[in-house]
């Protein structure tokens, strides 16, 4: 399903008096459910998936502790994710690695690769430097803005 359908589902259901929305296209079943000001997300994927995704709601779990502090980021430019999508270090499995810790960048050179909605972006670096810190792993999804790599 698109990203922008689903966000407009969710503003929908965000400033009306409905409570709860189900579509279902083909495979794909998005249930959200309001509680009180906050709307909870619930994504299940073809069978092939094991348990549905719960994402976007502070009332759904009062009992939750407190997050952790945020580790300290290292001095340097981050580089965040432009997009929601799954984060690959090379262009393919068995290719190196765009960039590795400690290796010198130009500015637009590729960085990695985020695979959004079945088309791969190549995500390329807005400043040179140094890769001080790769912040995610191979494999990973990624939200927007989450940061991805630390340049000095």
């Amino acid at each position: 399903m698109d990203l922008r359908k689903l966000k407009t589902l969710i503003d929908l259901v965000a400033d009306s008096g409905i409570a709860e929305l189900e579509i279902t296209e083909g495979d794909d079943k998005v249930r959200i459910v309001k509680f009180s000001q906050a709307p909870q997300i619930i994504a299940s994927a073809p069978a092939a998936a094991a348990a549905p995704v719960v994402v976007a709601s502070e009332a759904a779990a009062p009992a939750a502790a407190p997050a952790p502090a945020a580790p300290a980021q290292p001095a340097g430019h981050t580089v965040k994710a432009p997009m929601v999508g799954t984060f690959y270090r090379s262009p393919n499995p068995g290719a190196a690695p765009f960039v590795e810790v400690g290796q010198s960048v130009k500015e637009g050179e590729p960085l990695c690769i985020i695979e959004a909605m079945k088309l791969l972006n190549e995500i390329e670096a807005d400043k040179a430097g140094v890769i001080k810190e790769i912040l995610v792993e191979n494999g990973e999804p990624v939200e927007y803005g989450q940061p991805l790599f630390v340049i000095g």
